[in-house]
């Protein structure tokens, strides 16, 4: 993901979305699992990263797999996005690959560490979009702290190597459904009027094998804009489907 800035539109979830963004409760670290692996496919309405949408507001597809073993774990997603291109590059999808490690301090406390890069296939801006971060989250209970640093220019933004981002984020469950308030704060370094404060409260419920889910995101930021200036991190309802299998 990415956001979109004046000059190309600027900044991967989140996630999230968030998505990417909030680390699971870590596996036992005795008796572990066997190997397995899981798929995902889904559609939503935007696709919002850290708050910004991707797609110019309008609707993305989504779909991606997960292997874990024991307490390690890799992954692939990917999603449609229209950014770069409104900022003059080539690229029409993201590819995010990912691994890591979770394990636990105390039986409540548990974490999760790893890399994390997003890949734009052709995206042909100068400086790159391609981004690489690592990240460290914490779990208690239902509360989970994340902070992601970039270990490359972020998003194809020049000389921003080294910015960060603070997620925190909470699950709980309601009458059945999935409630997750999420607030989080994008550092870009050596640019900072693209620094901005993100929030969102998503719900969620899986119905027949789909989870529904409909989320309120924005931002206290207006620097991200597309084309015919869209203010790509307004407030806006953002509603998803998703199939595990």
């Amino acid at each position: 993901m990415r956001l979109l800035n004046a000059f190309p539109l600027t900044l991967a979830a989140a996630c999230a979305a968030s998505a990417l963004l909030a680390a699971s409760p870590a596996r036992a670290q005795t008796a572990a699992p066997a190997a397995s692996v899981a798929f995902n496919a889904g559609l939503t309405t935007d696709y919002r990263y850290r708050g910004i949408s991707q797609t110019r507001l309008k609707p993305a597809l989504q779909g991606g797999l997960d292997y874990a073993n024991g307490p390690f774990y890799l992954g692939a997603w990917g999603s449609s996005i229209q950014w770069i291109k409104d900022g003059g590059g080539g690229a029409s999808v993201e590819v995010d690959i990912y691994g890591g490690y979770k394990g636990q301090v105390s039986k409540e406390l548990s974490y999760d560490i790893g890399v994390l890069t997003y890949q734009y296939p052709s995206n042909g801006l100068n400086p790159s979009a391609n981004t690489t971060e690592i990240y460290v989250a914490l779990t208690s209970g239902p509360v989970t702290a994340k902070y992601s640093n970039s270990t490359t220019n972020l998003f194809g933004f020049a000389n921003s190597k080294g910015s960060g981002y603070l997620d925190l984020s909470a699950t709980f469950e309601v009458a059945g459904i999935s409630v997750t308030p999420h607030l989080g704060r994008q550092m870009v370094k050596n640019q900072g009027s693209y620094s901005y404060t993100d929030y969102s409260l998503t719900l969620s419920k899986e119905v027949s094998g789909v989870v529904w889910s409909g989320a309120l995101i924005g931002t206290n930021t207006s620097a991200y804009t597309g084309p015919g200036n869209k203010d790509l991190g307004k407030p806006s309802l953002v509603l998803g489907a998703k199939i595990n299998f």
